[in-house]
């Protein structure tokens, strides 16, 4: 029996792009001048229900799905009844687990009381905030576009339709944002009533709004040990709130941890539908076309969309593992590692970097510390 398939559906319409972002998303002055979202994604889904069609008959349905996340772009500018048929299909043609989780991204501006109440009604059981920032100007040069008042509205909203798991994600680092704005901004996260925090640091993709402003000197960076500070203040913040860390950039109440990101991270089997979409079967990987006209052009002549594919090698698939697994609060097996890594690491124990209590019962785990260099770290396990 095949292991269980997870799906992930990429919407890749936003109404304005923001600065910082690099994401497979098209806005709809981008792809038909004059044009609104509804005309620009008017048969996406169609597609989509055709794609999960091909789907079939790659990986025939042996497991029901375990989980399925609707991201992009910003999934919550569709009709919730357009997003039902795809959860129809993909329950049609492979099955749900009992306690499948369905996760949509939400922006707070593009979202309701009844947009969340139809989108509870559909399927959808946890949802995730683009919350980013609770100051004002620090969202401004991110180039948000929602109003932070409106994300207290929008998760109190979400509880009160029924989402029992709900999640916002955090972004550190911009430039302006104090120590000050993120401490405020941790703590106006905490006051929501919210299952899941994910905090991630900015990072600057070239060929973004944002980073050619840093470039032509307009805006800059804070630098690395600021970074670290943040990080380690919302770590403190959030684990005196009762949220404790299972993955480097993730903190949940206990039981709320993210299924489907977990799948990423376990190297599990996922189907990504749309364009741009990556997929991971079996030691396999593969991409869509990126453009949503080529994947519409290819989806509607009935050719597969992908681009292009890999065939990972043992090396590929043992480099990974380590890479993914020791970003989780269970770290990795000992007894996975030669012993020459397990020497290298030795020096981490020393230093603090490592839990010495984990590595006294066969794990590598890292500390506090440890995760502040967790990239330096896997580096000398795979060299």
């Amino acid at each position: 029996m095949n292991e269980p398939l997870s799906f992930y559906v990429h919407i890749p319409y936003c109404v304005k792009r923001c600065g910082y972002c690099d994401f497979n998303t098209y806005t709809p002055s981008e792809l038909r001048e004059g044009g609104d979202i509804k005309s620009v994604s008017n048969g996406y889904i169609d597609q989509l229900l055709k794609e999960i069609g091909m789907a079939t008959k790659v990986t025939p349905p042996n497991s029901p799905v375990p989980t399925i996340f609707f991201g992009g772009g910003t999934p919550t500018l569709m009709e919730p009844a357009d997003l039902g048929l795809v959860l129809m299909e993909i329950s049609n043609e492979f099955g749900f687990a009992k306690d499948i989780e369905i996760t949509i991204e939400a922006n707070p501006d593009t979202v309701t009381k009844e947009k969340l109440a139809a989108l509870r009604a559909v399927g959808m059981n946890r949802i995730s905030f683009g919350m980013q920032s609770a100051a004002p100007h620090v969202l401004a040069v991110l180039d948000r576009t929602h109003n932070p008042e409106n994300v207290i509205k929008a998760t109190n909203w979400a509880r009160e339709v029924g989402f029992d798991e709900v999640s916002v994600d955090l972004i550190y680092g911009a430039p302006t944002e104090t120590i000050q704005d993120w401490q405020a901004t941790l703590n106006a996260a905490l006051e929501l009533p919210i299952t899941h925090i994910s905090a991630y640091a900015l990072i600057v993709e070239a060929g973004t709004k944002l980073a050619n402003q840093v470039k032509r000197g307009e805006v800059i960076i804070p630098d690395d040990d600021q970074t670290a500070d943040k990080y380690m203040l919302a770590d403190e913040s959030f684990s005196k709130a009762g949220f404790d860390w299972y993955e480097l950039s993730n903190w949940s109440k206990p039981g709320s941890q993210a299924k489907h990101n977990l799948a990423y991270w376990k190297n599990a089997n996922w189907w990504g539908l749309g364009p741009g979409a990556h997929s991971h079967i079996n030691g396999m990987r593969f991409w869509n076309v990126k453009h949503p006209t080529a994947y519409k052009e290819r989806i509607e002549n009935e050719l597969a969309p992908v681009q292009d594919s890999e065939t990972l090698t043992q090396e590929q698939k043992e480099n990974e593992r380590i890479m993914l697994e020791i970003r989780l609060r269970e770290g990795m097996a000992l007894d996975s590692l030669g012993q020459a890594q397990i020497d290298r690491l030795k020096n981490y124990l020393s230093s603090d970097h490592l839990d010495s209590t984990a590595w006294q019962g066969g794990r590598v785990v890292l500390t506090l510390t440890g995760r502040l260099i967790a990239d330096r770290i896997v580096q000398e396990i795979i060299s």
